[in-house]
């Protein structure tokens, strides 16, 4: 059996401003990853496509901050493959309860059926998993964020690996020392996720 890595939020919070990450492997051993290629979203160049705007306001769905951080990460680990150990849910719900971590929830109705979660330090929102149980509430739940983080003049929206659906979305990738520079500028700016 496996002994669970609890990774301290003072651990977490230092390896962001320096542009590490961690996730689990198959084995639940934790590992650190900086990426050559870092992806990112340029996030005043993202506006929803009116086709999720009609989705969203036709099936009337809800958006909350914060309203249910455990639930939300416990559904983006509930895959077949998922970096997302056991550890690392009880880290971030640590980091959360400090007010570092944060979720979005989408609601149709009274149920959650999508929502996505990450971390914010500065004008940096670092984006880590999210999840749907119908189609498009992952969608909507990125750019009810996008939407957010602008009117809070974040200045980075952080993908740390590309893949087929965050490209969709928009994320590109840059070079990790024009990463670090972003993260600089980030990082020195006042900026609250939460007011």
């Amino acid at each position: 059996m496996t002994k669970k890595t609890l990774l301290e939020p003072a651990q977490l919070i230092s390896a962001y401003t320096q542009g590490f990450f961690p996730m689990a492997d198959f084995n639940e051993q934790i590992r650190w990853y900086s990426p050559e290629s870092r992806a990112i979203f340029p996030l005043y160049d993202l506006k929803p496509p009116r086709s999720l705007v009609k989705f969203i306001q036709k099936n009337n769905l809800q958006f909350t901050i914060n309203m249910d951080f455990e639930f939300v990460i416990t559904n983006c680990a509930n895959r077949e493959v998922t970096w997302i150990s056991d550890s690392i849910i009880e880290s971030y719900i640590k980091l959360h309860q400090l007010g570092y971590a944060h979720s979005v929830e989408v609601w149709l109705g009274d149920e959650i059926v999508g929502g996505l979660y990450g971390v914010s330090i500065s004008a940096a929102f670092f984006g880590e998993s999210m999840f749907n149980l119908i189609s498009n509430a992952s969608k909507s739940a990125f750019y009810f964020l996008v939407s957010y983080l602008k009117k809070k003049e974040f200045v980075l929206l952080d993908s740390q690996f590309i893949n087929e659906f965050t490209a969709q979305l928009g994320a590109i990738e840059i070079p990790r020392n024009q990463y670090l520079h972003l993260l600089r500028i980030a990082l020195n700016k006042e900026c609250y996720f939460i007011d």
